[in-house]
């Protein structure tokens, strides 16, 4: 499998959703509340869920009298995801990298490091580039992305995963300013290789590329309770950019 498309064999598998299964409806609404309340994000205004996996920002969002709309490149995840469109909540298959709704969105989100997996580096920029795009003048862009500098310092190479019968066997190494983890497994007689790649950004290159799209960086935080953002100890890197 070439690593440039590592995501849509993954991101498209059942697999994928189980071994993560930990990121729960609860733990959404709880960040949604946060994050809305926080920007202020007015009634019936239109957010953009960009790379949106089965929906679970975009339901809570759009639960909050808010006009969404969730894009992803896997197509089961948007199947699974329109089961609960409605008028205001629509999904798409779409790939972030390309052109979507100019001048459109009050707020795109980009939520749970749902950005860095592409090979060439230039690929992320085309994502702030498109972003600043279907902004409208003044709407914002949010990057919730890992602290990876907290992850370099808590790096684990190998381990297990359990889930119901099935063993995921993990190994990770840091390569290439990247975290490369090779996940195998066995269901029943059949065995399955996949591999994610996701690169180490830190805060000056999502800065960079905000500013090369025309984006300016408002805010940062470090955590889901909105706590201000510590390189040694935050757990996540959230960014609020505006157009």
């Amino acid at each position: 499998m070439e690593n440039a498309e590592w995501y849509v064999d993954w991101f498209n598998s059942p697999y994928y959703h189980l071994l993560y299964n930990n990121r729960n409806e609860t733990e959404a609404n709880f960040f949604i509340n946060n994050l809305c309340d926080n920007l202020n994000i007015r009634n019936e205004a239109y957010i953009w869920d960009l790379a949106c996996g089965k929906g679970r920002h975009a339901i809570a969002l759009n639960a909050k009298n808010l006009r969404v709309i969730g894009t992803d490149l896997s197509v089961n995840s948007i199947a699974e995801a329109t089961r609960s469109s409605n008028a205001d909540l629509q999904f798409f298959v779409h790939d972030m990298r390309q052109p979507f709704k100019i001048d459109y969105f009050d707020a795109v989100f980009n939520l749970f490091t749902s950005i860095g997996y592409f090979k060439d580096p230039n690929d992320n920029f085309l994502v702030f580039e498109n972003v600043a795009l279907s902004l409208k003048k003044g709407s914002v862009f949010v990057v919730d992305f890992f602290n990876a500098q907290k992850v370099i310092h808590s790096f684990k190479t190998d381990y297990t995963e359990q889930r119901g019968s099935i063993t995921f066997e993990i190994k990770k190494k840091i390569e290439n300013n990247a975290i490369i983890k090779h996940i195998e497994f066995s269901d029943g007689i059949k065995n399955y290789y996949f591999e994610e790649m996701v690169s180490l950004l830190k805060q000056n290159n999502f800065e960079a590329f905000a500013k090369k799209a025309g984006l300016s960086l408002l805010s940062t935080f470090g955590n889901y309770h909105f706590d201000p953002f510590n390189e040694k100890t935050s757990d996540r890197l959230i960014l609020v950019f505006k157009k």
